[in-house]
């Protein structure tokens, strides 16, 4: 098996999909345990994020094998007008 140390170009591509997929998987479980009165539902919610959080961390390792990546903005720029 050939250890490669970057990522061909539609690998990357798809890792940056599944990060901005558990990105928005987080913000959601974030925002809905504020509207969420069951405990175990709320639970199981905290859970989602811990391990969601897992999961972009161990993907963040693998896009450093990445062969362009762009910096990550601080905040999203405004839109004005």
């Amino acid at each position: 098996m050939v250890n490669q140390s970057t990522l061909a170009a539609h690998e990357s591509l798809e890792l940056h999909e599944a990060l901005n997929f558990k990105t928005l998987c987080v913000l959601k479980s974030k925002m809905m345990q504020g509207l969420v009165f069951d405990q175990e539902l709320k639970a199981l919610m905290q859970k989602d994020v811990e391990q969601s959080m897992q999961a972009i961390a161990d993907l963040q390792s693998v896009y450093a094998k990445a062969p362009f990546q762009a910096p990550v903005p601080k905040r999203p720029t405004p839109i004005i007008n």
